[in-house]
């Protein structure tokens, strides 16, 4: 994924799928600078991490 689009899914009022290593996460923030996203899962909303936006997928 593009970070333009990260930040789109992010925007948007509407509920996106998006996965990192195939699990369903929630992006939070996008970092352009650093091309980095900042995700959770619905499962463990506490465990917060930082990927690479390249690494998410649209599903």
């Amino acid at each position: 994924m593009n970070v333009g689009r990260a930040k789109e899914i992010l925007e948007s009022a509407e509920m996106i799928n998006v996965s990192y290593d195939g699990t369903p996460v929630i992006i939070q923030h996008v970092d352009e600078t650093t091309k980095m996203a900042r995700i959770y899962t619905r499962k463990d909303p506490d465990n917060e991490r930082d990927v690479p936006v390249l690494n998410l997928i649209e599903d």
